[in-house]
Order: structure tokens, then C-alpha cells, then sequence
């Protein structure tokens, strides 16, 4: 077949011809009985083939490499392909429907189907440290249940995967776990290779971690000396706005980092997008500080979709380690303060210094308020208070980074 000249031996094969057989300047086959026959070639390779009639024309296909297929095996293969030539089917239209079928189903697993989707998220933004916890997440800690096909993981079978998180101990890489394994079913949904998600009806199976809340400043004075020593900070312009913004705007570190041009209206002014916890639109009104400092960052990124690009490719948002690197490098310690401690300093001096109402407050760091009839405010709610309060937050900041006179917080008794 083809454009190699073969020559055949007819001698019923064994084990041991088999081994001895040596490989020539061209392929060669060697027959067994009833079409079945093995091919050696050049590279010392051997193959079983199967050589039929269908349809009154002279067909041969390849059935497995061996030794990975033995010669007891590569004869039963040949025995069931027999049947289905003698059925009237083709063998080789046989394979190649098996072959898609494999394809398909190993396109179609957990592990599969997460890592287009981590791929998808990559693309989009999410921060090589991300990719590489979420890739663990794929290949080491959900093991158990990647390689199977999305449509057969159950509640049960995804519960027993994250509880032997909860036996070794990682309380919270177990709940990202199943946050993760939400996401890759809802995805699986979307691009209809999965009807539910299992991981949705796991809420409140697994055990509770310890609450750990982020390290912040929120003693006035202190906060000052904090904001003095930001802005002494000599690194890039971009991460110099970055570290300016974050206590400003008290946005999630990854929603500050992430940032669009395409989502800030400097003319309104206010940055509006989807908050990362909650799903739901958000609305930051911008203050004449803040819209200061995009005014100044816009020349030097506005050729790329993110307000601060990464380093090393302008198409991807910067680090999201680069906030807290630089204020360690500063001096200030993850005990001290983090990139999401900024948002426990606005809610306490907000509140305890600057008397403004907690529902205000709330609605600005994008948390789930509701109603007195328990149904969500929608993104406006309170806009016009909350840009005064905004604007007063900014004015208060920098009362502190420039002068030594501060209001103590008031504590509350009880």
C-alpha cells in the first residue's frame, strides 16, 4: 500500500519470530492468518495491521504498536473486525468514529474542560500567580475527579474529592476548590457539556475555616505616617498611581489592578464595573484627587485596555503582588497592612471618624445591602452621598499625609 514496496511472509507468527524480526531500508510485513499481519519498519517499529475487503475493495488498517499489543490480543482485534466486516460494516470507518469518540470525551472531562477555562481566564487577565494555583488546583488537589467525564461528577464524588482537602488540614483550598469547580461547571453549562452544577448544591458541607481578617492601619496618626511614606515611594509611574489609588478608592486589589480605561469616565467622573465578589454592577465615584492621578497616568497607558498594565506585556493587568511588594519594600510588613487592608481602614474611619452612615459605606465597598424588604439597592443607590463622602475621604487622607493634626476615632461603648 502507498508508495512502499512490501514484501510478505506467510508463516503463522509466534512470540519469538516476532522479537527476531529486524528492521530494513524499507517497511515490510510479515503475515499471521485471516488478514492479520505486523509491519516492521525502518525505525525498527512494529505495528499490527488488519488487511480486509469492503464493498469489493482491498483496505488495510492499523490496529496498535506492538509490543503494547500482544499477539493473542492483536488476534482477538482481528477476530471482532472479521465480524464486522462479515456484518457488512467498514473497520475503518469503525476507528475513525472511535477515535472521535475518545477525542471527545477526553475533551469533555473536568480536567479538561477547567483547563480550557482557566486558559480563557488567562487570557483575560488573571495573573500568572492565579493560573498557577488554579492549574494546582486542576492537577493535584482535584485529581480525583479531572479525568473523569464533567457530565458523570455528582455532588457525592466532588464532596468526597474536597473532603480529603479538609483531612489534610486546607480548610480554605478546600472551599476554593469548590468555588473553582462552580465556576468550571457553570462554564461546562454555558458550552453545553454539563446540565447542572453539583458544586452549587455542596454550600455549607464543608467544614467553616477560621475567619482571618487582613492586616490594616486604622489609627489616624499612624495612617498618616503610612500615606507619607507612599508617596516617598520611586518606583514606576504605574505602580506610584497604583499605591496612591488603592487607600483612595478601597476597591478588592484584584478590581483595582484590573481596572479598564474603557470603564473610567474621568468627564463624570467615576469608574463603574462589576464587582468581583458579588457579580453585580458597582459605581466608584471618583474624586478630584483620584481623577487627578488618571489624568497624569493616562498618556504613559492608555494604548493599553488596562489602567495598570503589567510589566512585561501591556495586555495583561499588573501583579498582583505588586501593591504589597511595594509596601514591603517600604517597610511595612503583611501584619502591618495589605493591599486589601485599605478597605477595613476606609470602613473604620469612615464610620468612627467621619460620621458617615454605615449603609453609605457598605454600598461603596460593594457589599450585598439590602432593602428593608430584603431585596438588592441597585448600583445608584445613594450615588450622590457617597460621592460627597468619596470626595471628603480624599480630603481626609490627605489632611493626614500633610499635616500632624488629627481627629481620634471615637470608640463606642458597649
Amino acid at each position: 500500500m502507498g508508495s512502499l514496496t512490501h514484501k510478505w511472509l506467510t508463516h503463522m507468527l509466534t512470540d519469538t519470530k516476532i522479537r527476531t524480526l529486524k528492521p530494513r531500508e524499507t517497511a515490510y510485513r510479515v503475515a499471521d492468518t485471516n488478514g492479520l499481519c505486523i509491519e516492521v519498519r525502518p525505525s525498527g517499529a512494529k505495528a499490527w495491521r488488519y488487511r480486509y475487503r469492503h464493498a469489493g475493495k482491498p483496505s488495510i488498517i492499523t490496529m496498535a504498536e506492538y509490543p503494547a499489543m500482544g499477539l493473542a490480543e492483536a488476534r482477538a482485534e482481528r477476530d471482532r473486525l472479521r465480524a464486522l466486516v462479515k456484518g457488512g460494516g467498514n473497520p475503518a470507518n469503525a476507528a475513525r468514529i472511535e477515535r472521535a469518540a475518545k477525542i471527545e470525551q477526553a475533551e469533555t472531562t473536568f480536567g479538561a474542560i477547567a483547563s480550557e477555562l482557566l486558559a480563557k481566564r488567562a487570557k483575560e487577565g488573571l495573573s500568572p500567580g492565579s493560573v498557577k494555583r488554579e492549574r494546582r488546583l486542576i492537577e493535584k488537589d482535584m485529581a480525583a475527579v479531572s479525568g473523569m467525564p464533567i457530565a458523570d461528577v455528582t455532588a457525592p464524588l466532588l464532596l468526597a474529592s474536597l473532603r480529603k482537602l479538609e483531612k489534610r488540614g486546607v480548610v480554605e483550598t478546600a472551599h476554593r476548590a469548590r468555588s473553582f469547580a462552580g465556576r468550571v461547571f457553570r462554564y461546562a453549562i454555558a458550552t453545553g457539556r454539563a446540565e447542572n452544577n453539583p458544586a452549587a448544591d455542596l454550600a455549607g458541607a464543608l467544614e467553616q475555616p477560621q475567619t482571618k481578617h487582613f492586616a490594616s492601619v486604622t489609627d489616624p496618626a499612624k495612617i498618616g505616617d503610612l500615606l507619607r511614606a507612599m508617596y516617598s515611594y520611586r518606583g514606576s509611574p504605574v505602580t506610584v498611581a497604583a499605591l496612591k489609588l488603592a487607600p483612595m478608592l478601597f476597591v478588592r486589589p484584584g478590581e483595582l489592578r484590573k481596572a479598564r480605561w474603557a470603564d473610567i469616565d474621568l468627564g463624570a467622573p467615576e469608574w463603574r464595573f462589576t464587582a468581583s465578589k458579588t457579580g453585580t454592577p458597582h459605581i466608584v465615584p471618583l474624586s478630584s484627587q483620584a481623577k487627578a492621578i488618571l489624568e497624569d497616568l493616562r498618556p504613559l497607558t492608555s494604548r493599553s485596555e488596562f489602567v495598570f498594565p503589567g510589566v512585561r506585556s501591556a495586555k495583561r493587568p499588573m501583579s498582583e503582588n505588586t501593591i504589597n511588594a511595594a509596601l514591603r519594600y517600604l517597610g511595612f510588613n503583611g501584619d502591618t497592612i495589605t493591599g486589601h487592608g485599605f478597605r477595613a481602614m476606609a470602613r473604620t474611619v469612615l464610620d468612627e471618624v467621619l460620621g458617615f452612615r454605615p449603609d453609605f459605606i457598605e454600598h461603596q465597598l460593594a457589599h450585598a445591602v439590602r432593602d428593608p424588604l430584603g431585596r438588592a439597592y441597585n448600583r445608584t443607590a445613594h450615588l450622590a452621598e457617597r460621592k460627597k463622602m468619596m470626595q471628603a475621604w480624599s480630603d481626609y487622607l490627605d489632611g493626614l499625609r500633610l499635616t500632624a493634626n488629627v481627629v481620634p476615632i471615637r470608640r463606642r461603648a458597649g
